[in-house]
């Protein structure tokens, strides 16, 4: 693994125990590292009752490896509440930072970085996710999302029905041989993976700060109406966008017939 860093690898092979997500991830990076070390998982389900033992290791003068499967640890995984707890009770915590999903998509979006925040990710039931949506729309700054990648068309129309059209990106597979980002406002968004279904992979969706709350703008109802009738029926095309943008059905679908109109001549 020739991007893992020094530190971190030395740190793997002096380890009296790795805690990870899935051993089964981690122990082939162990493998392909020449760092078999004993492993323990610790995740979302289990926290709870392994989380005592862990720290007892660590009172114990153990040394403990913390790996996540995917980005940095402690960012949407039960890390933090080790790390807590484990500077409670007089451990050392040394960070050794690996790739993190939040930043690299903030880097490669194109939107500003100067202030984000990272909301992890949107609850599932939907009235909790509106209220989540309405609460984040007021932050002044970059947002950050994660989502599984089957919600993406619902959340998509989501957010660009409560906060227009603001500049988005959403990357997929970062650092990844398949990594793909693509950019545009929500509305375009949501009216591509309308169309197009889910994207496959890790999603991560960035989302520029507000830029002043009024209408959804008509450019970007063209522009995504264009996009969406590139593989879909005037109809069809008018549903989806006029569900992304709040707009009614009608007035999409006069805006749809007349954009085919007009490629006609």
């Amino acid at each position: 693994m020739g991007d893992l860093a020094p530190r971190a690898l030395a740190a793997l092979r002096g380890a009296d125990v790795v805690v990870c997500e899935d051993t089964r991830v981690t122990g082939k990076l162990l493998r392909l590292c020449d760092a078999m070390r004993p492993l323990m998982a610790y995740h979302d389900h289990n926290a709870a009752r392994v989380r005592p033992q862990i720290l007892a290791r660590l009172r114990a003068g153990a040394s403990v490896v913390l790996v996540s499967d995917a980005g940095t640890p402690l960012v949407s995984d039960p890390g933090y509440k080790l790390v807590r707890e484990a500077i409670a009770q007089g451990s050392e915590v040394l960070a050794l930072p690996g790739p993190s999903a939040a930043l690299a998509a903030l880097t490669v979006s194109g939107l500003p970085s100067d202030r984000f925040l990272v909301a992890g990710f949107l609850p599932t039931r939907a009235g909790a996710r509106r209220q989540a949506i309405a609460e984040l729309g007021a932050v002044p700054a970059t947002l950050i999302l994660f989502e599984a990648a089957r919600r993406v068309p619902q959340s998509l129309a989501e957010l660009a029905a409560a906060l227009g059209p603001r500049a988005a990106a959403l990357a997929r597979e970062l650092t990844k041989k398949f990594e793909e980002v693509r950019r545009g406002s929500l509305v375009e968004l949501a009216a591509h993976y309308a169309a197009a279904g889910p994207p496959r992979g890790e999603v991560v969706l960035v989302i520029g700060p507000p830029a002043g709350q009024g209408e959804v703008a008509l450019d970007d109802v063209d522009a995504a109406l264009q996009e969406a009738l590139a593989c879909m029926s005037p109809a069809a095309a008018a549903a989806s966008v006029a569900a992304a943008t709040g707009l009614g059905k009608r007035e999409v679908y006069r805006r749809a017939l007349a954009l085919k109109e007009r490629e006609r001549r």
